[in-house]
């Protein structure tokens, strides 16, 4: 891959397996008849396979098996850098980090594995505190799985993404990373607060 340029690729597989993990809300695309089909769901890393379910009236549902091809993306955090951070003579730039995979989609068709893969989901995205479990019994559950397909991911090619300034010297490198942190802390209360 030439672009982006290497300091800004990761080939690291365990730094794109945190972001996948960290921030498992993914952009599913797949293509019909030349058309991209695009959806957002959060999936579930393990074993270089994806896990993931959407509603049966997603018409993404009808692409995600048959061992079809998919693209996927999981973007972490990003923002705007501005030179005034700098201590030395920079121009303004946009740091980011995200993940692109390709792979091959299966349909997951036993309800039981398709309650599991949603148990251990929900079991995953209540990390650390755990306060709520999902019953592989709960009746709620079960008049939803009808409705519901699952499909697994099977992960054939691995891009990471880290534009993080590493390019700069390391104490410009330090301050572009902590205005990431600063930024992507601050500006989401007031987004939120903007469009809710």
């Amino acid at each position: 891959m030439s672009y982006p340029s290497k300091h800004h690729q990761d080939t690291n597989k365990n730094n794109m397996i945190q972001v996948i993990k960290t921030y498992p809300l993914a952009t599913v695309i797949s293509v019909l008849n030349n058309e991209p089909i695009i959806t957002h769901l959060p999936l579930i890393y393990k074993n270089n396979e994806l896990v993931g379910h959407l509603d049966q009236n997603n018409p993404h549902a009808e692409l995600l098996k048959n061992n079809n091809k998919v693209t996927l993306i999981f973007s972490g955090p990003q923002c705007y850098i501005s030179p005034s951070i700098y201590k030395t003579k920079q121009l303004p730039t946009w740091n980011y980090i995200s993940v692109h995979l390709k792979g091959i989609v299966s349909e997951i068709k036993d309800t039981e594995s398709i309650k599991q893969s949603m148990v251990e989901m929900t079991e995953f995205l209540e990390q650390p505190d755990h306060k709520y479990r999902l019953n592989h019994n709960d009746p709620d559950m079960e008049k939803y799985i009808p409705f519901v397909k699952g499909f697994k991911i099977n992960i054939t090619d691995w891009e990471g993404k880290f534009k993080m300034s590493q390019n700069r010297n390391p104490e410009d490198f330090e301050l572009a990373k902590n205005e990431l942190i600063q930024r992507n802390q601050v500006h989401l209360s007031d987004f939120l607060n903007t469009i809710l």
